[in-house]
């Protein structure tokens, strides 16, 4: 893939090219050699990517950045294809996005077609990026709803997600101070630990600290504190996130060693190879400007 890529230049742009080409190419492999059972799990918790394209190319076009830095964000490996995202990339605006999605009628359309009156009316952005998620969690939910121990694994690992997403939220909810009823409108169904009740409680807290103290003891209680440390040096709540995220990785790799003929195993292998192929265009990116690595690692 890179030789294929460095015909073109030796720039930047052309090895991260390679590298999403590379990504690509693995993950169409590994999921065409699946099962009926484990394409349709690993499907279904592919589609995390979707998400995440969508959010990155709305928040890109919210910014009025250019299309060609939005894209160097993306990552093609859901149901939405390189063609679809440029297609999407194509439309000048967030409404523009949201009207061409929906006359595609991609999956997702009617969550944003559901929060385009909100996003026109406030300008926030997470009025439409809560819908994406709300659907994310209930369109995988159904297609995870099966008997046996892989698609048990499977929700598992969407139910760790929506958790995820949810603390999101929660510190989000306590740096603005938002009213309880408010802090409600956010929350996705679907976790495993994070309910209602303790979400409702946990958003309701004045300060960072003491959502950090009520979260000593369950599993996310000391990747929190750990991260509390970078979050007082920069007051970024991104740093919550980041860790959390790290946390899931790190469980999921763990599934690798359980079961040899489970669906643990490609799909620890599909986050590996994600996470591998992140850390390498982070470090393209890094020497490209010339950003320091001790902030590279970071």
């Amino acid at each position: 893939d890179l030789e294929e890529a460095l015909i073109k230049g030796r720039g930047a742009s052309e090895v991260d090219e390679a590298l999403r080409a590379n990504l690509v190419r693995t993950y169409a492999k590994v999921l065409h050699f699946l099962n009926d059972e484990a394409f349709a799990i690993c499907s279904a918790l592919l589609g995390r990517w979707d998400v995440f394209n969508l959010k990155t190319i709305l928040r890109g076009k919210h910014l009025g950045l250019p299309a060609g830095e939005i894209q160097q964000g993306l990552m093609p490996v859901g149901v939405l294809s390189q063609t679809d995202l440029d297609g999407l990339l194509s439309a000048p605006d967030v409404r523009g996005v949201v009207e061409l999605a929906v006359t595609w009628g991609i999956a997702q359309s009617s969550a944003l077609r559901s929060g385009l009156h909100a996003y026109t009316e406030t300008g926030a952005i997470a009025e439409l990026e809560l819908p994406i998620d709300r659907h994310y969690a209930e369109w995988a939910g159904a297609r995870l709803a099966h008997g046996g121990p892989n698609y048990a694994m499977g929700r598992w690992m969407l139910a760790a997600q929506v958790d995820n997403m949810n603390l999101v939220l929660v510190f989000r909810a306590a740096r603005e101070n938002l009213p309880p009823d408010q802090a409600a409108r956010y929350f996705v169904t679907g976790g495993s630990d994070i309910n209602l009740d303790r979400y409702l409680r946990l958003a309701a807290m004045s300060d960072v600290d003491e959502i950090l103290d009520d979260l000593r003891g369950t599993r996310y209680g000391q990747v929190l504190d750990e991260a509390a440390v970078r979050y007082l040096e920069t007051t970024s709540l991104a740093v919550f996130e980041r860790a959390l995220e790290d946390q899931l990785t790190r469980r999921i790799l763990a599934l690798n060693g359980r079961d040899p003929l489970g669906v643990g195993v490609p799909i620890a292998y599909l986050w590996a190879k994600a996470n591998e192929v992140t850390n390498l265009r982070v470090i393209v990116k890094c020497k490209a400007i010339g950003l320091a690595m001790d902030r590279a690692r970071r």
